[in-house]
């Protein structure tokens, strides 16, 4: 029997789900090859990429191993590479996640998108 899959802790789901680049004259966005990223693995490029976290500190703020995080990063950065080259549809959909402003989690994490909202709220 196969191990289930742990959920990972990511912030929150992207603002854009789905990146289409500009089609040539022939071209429409329906007829476009898509590849699929899930939300973990955009968070994990968010993390590295964006926030400059190392794999250690990512993998301690989603809750997973570090050679999960190393492993997603590195399926993450061939699909965008393959929409981006290959002038694909890139969207951001599924995986096995949870939002951190689903658990007690939102005090600990300060880019967390529900925490900011509180601190607005309050000032």
């Amino acid at each position: 029997m196969a191990r289930p899959k742990k959920f990972r802790k990511v912030c929150a789901e992207p603002k854009y789900s789905i990146y289409v680049p500009k089609p040539r004259f022939y071209d429409t966005p329906e007829d476009m090859e898509t590849v699929i990223l899930t939300v973990e693995e955009f968070e994990v490029i968010r993390l590295i990429d964006n926030r400059n976290l190392d794999q250690f500190e990512t993998a301690e703020k989603m809750e997973i191993a570090r050679s999960t995080v190393q492993r997603m990063y590195k399926e993450a950065r061939e699909k965008i590479a393959d929409a981006m080259v290959n002038g694909k549809v890139l969207k951001i959909e599924g995986g096995q996640y949870r939002l951190c402003e689903d658990r007690f989690f939102v005090d600990v994490c300060p880019d967390c998108p529900a925490r900011i909202k509180e601190r607005k709220n309050q000032e």
